[in-house]
């Protein structure tokens, strides 16, 4: 089976299906990899939410298990924190649909934010809580602070 210029250049690629599609051209449209292409945007913007809410939550807590470091550390771990709030709101507020899926997003980012914690700590894994300790309004939360 021969490459297809999908395969071969996807710039190129990205570049000729724009310029049907401005053309209405749709007859000869790459409609499979368009569709798995939009898919995979829509996956890296769930993902993204992810990843911010994880950042958060790892650095609550190292607030909260590391209150020691605070006064060393803990003005650069609450700009993290006020940066990635903003992001997510701004994230969520360029994809509304988002808000959907919030809560499970949420929950699955904890296992990551344990384990960015674990590796920025040294901690062991048994001095974090087994559940999230931090509700989402919490994380989200610009007033809110641990401890």
């Amino acid at each position: 089976m021969s490459a297809t210029a999908y395969d071969r250049d996807f710039y190129a690629w990205t570049q000729e299906q724009s310029a049907k599609l401005r053309a209405g051209i749709l007859a000869d449209l790459d409609i499979d990899h368009i569709a798995e292409e939009l898919e995979g945007m829509g996956r890296a913007e769930k993902r993204q939410l992810g990843n911010r809410l994880a950042l958060i939550v790892m650095h609550l807590l190292k607030m909260s298990l590391q209150s020691e470091k605070l006064p060393h550390y803990g003005n650069s771990w609450r700009a993290t924190i006020r940066e990635q709030r903003r992001r997510v709101r701004g994230l969520l507020q360029d994809n509304p649909s988002l808000k959907s899926v919030l809560e499970e997003v949420f929950a699955d980012a904890y296992p990551d934010a344990v384990d960015e914690a674990i590796r920025e700590t040294n901690l062991p894994e048994s001095a974090f809580p087994r559940e999230n300790p931090f509700t989402l309004g919490q994380t989200l939360d610009d007033g809110y602070w641990p401890g």
